[in-house]
């Protein structure tokens, strides 16, 4: 067949099958016994709990394509500027109304699912902070990936889908619901029960692919050219610098970091599991409850000869999570809110400090503690590659680039004062901007006039851009709810 952008594909002829009597022997290992295994296995073929899984059992044992990787757009087309300019300090113009912080009441959410007596034959494993423990039938625990073809696909699949998985599936789901995660956290909370479950990477995917598909989620599983696992993803939006390949006109991404290197063709089938059509969804509109590991961190930034402090708490557990992030589009980080502690803490020192000062006055103090009580420093130089943060990340972190620093400055003037303010992106940099009625230099978003405010142009204030952006149109905007 004809190649395309995407990568071609092309009939595949199905992987070598080993003999039955071969692939029992060298896996009886993993079933205690020749003799238990084959009759796990035996079993198998006729006891299927669900006709669907009976159908998909027989399509897996169909011929596979070949599939090419593509490698998905850079976040940015050019490199951010490595060192960012400074305006001299100047005295904030006094314009507009007096802004009152009115700080938001604590929205009642459940604490974090407690430890719980777990059986002893329970599988147990910490989740950001909170043991969790799921009951897993041994027939689970003994499927394995031999041999290493779709054969050995079709023969884990079968064990699995013939093990009494209704339990565990409740408690996912039941878990998930308590702690309010979101699809990436559902994601997350299944790597790491497969991971607990098995010492193999293949076993693990092979066992998420086989619950995340069982919770409606679009997952692909796939072979690499080395003969191990890979997991192709249907995402919501888009994952950027990600291998993916197209499916039947739709973007599958492998999200694990594992094998990479090793997935420029694959091969797979092209129909989903059935009812499996939901794509990975990583909005985060409410934080996930998490255990609570509190640490305190104090920032401060001087200005006209006056020291301005901060001191404000965060989750440690809630970091973690949020590190875990891949590359996804910037309207996720955007819109994602502050914990409320956090929130809290920051909005009472800033009320402290612009009470009763006008619009503009007030706007340009958090501007300049957004500007001025981090450093900067682009994500390779700190990390190794690209990493949007959300707001309470840029918090938490000494150093910071561009968008993180929008981010947070979007996410503090919409929740402190109710203001309308996109993100606004270059082909090399990302800056704000506020539809307030001041002067200044601005830019036009869906025919409406909004003015610059760049928290990355150290002692810039409202309506002043760094200059060789000034004669530039935009990219795209960041919307924010």
């Amino acid at each position: 067949m004809p190649q395309n952008r995407d990568g071609g594909r092309k009939l595949f002829n199905q992987f070598g099958r080993f003999s039955f009597v071969t692939a029992l022997f060298l896996t009886s290992v993993y079933a205690g016994s020749f003799a238990e295994f084959k009759k796990v296995q035996t079993g198998s073929f006729n006891s299927f709990k669900d006709k669907k899984d009976s159908e998909f059992n027989k399509y897996l044992q169909q011929q596979w394509e070949e599939y090419s990787a593509y490698i998905s757009t850079p976040l940015y087309k050019k490199k951010k500027p490595k060192t960012v300019p400074a305006l001299h300090q100047k005295k904030v113009r006094s314009v507009g109304p007096n802004l009152v912080i009115k700080i938001k009441p604590f929205a009642e959410k459940k604490s974090a699912p407690q430890e719980k007596k777990i059986k002893a034959d329970n599988t147990v494993f910490e989740f950001f902070g909170t043991s969790l423990g799921f009951d897993v039938d041994k027939k689970i625990k003994n499927a394995n990936f031999y041999p290493r073809t779709q054969k050995g696909i079709e023969n884990f699949f079968s064990v699995v889908a013939t093990s009494d998985y209704d339990s565990l599936l409740y408690g996912i789901e039941s878990t998930c619901k308590e702690m309010h995660l979101n699809d990436w956290g559902v994601y997350l909370l299944i790597n790491r029960l497969s991971y607990t479950l098995f010492s193999t990477p293949d076993n693990e995917k092979l066992l998420s692919w086989f619950l995340l598909n069982k919770l409606g989620y679009r997952v692909r599983v796939a072979l690499g050219a080395d003969k191990h696992i890979v997991l192709l993803h249907s995402v919501k939006g888009k994952i950027y610098s990600t291998p993916n390949y197209t499916l039947d006109n739709r973007k599958f991404y492998v999200i694990s970091k594992y094998n990479k290197e090793n997935i420029a063709k694959v091969y797979t089938y092209k129909n989903d599991y059935p009812d499996a059509t939901k794509a990975l969804d990583f909005t985060l509109k409410t934080l996930p409850v998490l255990a609570k590991k509190i640490q305190t961190k104090t920032v401060s930034f001087k200005e006209h000869g006056k020291v301005y402090t901060f001191s404000y708490r965060y989750n440690q557990n809630l970091i973690d999570f949020m590190k875990t992030y891949p590359q996804v589009e910037y309207k996720v980080f955007f819109n994602t809110p502050l914990e409320y502690e956090t929130y809290k803490d920051i909005a009472s020192d800033i009320k402290k400090y612009t009470e009763n000062k006008k619009a503009s006055e007030a706007l340009d103090f958090v501007l300049h503690f957004v500007q001025k009580a981090f450093i900067y420093e682009r994500d390779q130089e700190q990390f190794g590659r690209e990493k949007v943060m959300f707001a309470e990340e840029t918090l938490y972190y000494e150093k910071s680039d561009c968008e993180d620093r929008a981010v947070l400055y979007a996410r503090l003037v919409k929740d402190l004062f109710g203001i309308g303010i996109v993100g606004v992106q270059y082909k090399d940099h990302m800056s704000t901007a506020l539809h307030v009625p001041m002067a200044g230099e601005s830019v036009q978003v869906s025919g409406q006039r909004y003015v610059v405010a760049d928290p990355t142009y150290i002692n810039a204030s409202l309506g002043q851009s760094i200059p060789k952006y000034r004669s530039v149109i935009p990219e795209s905007f960041v919307y924010i709810k």
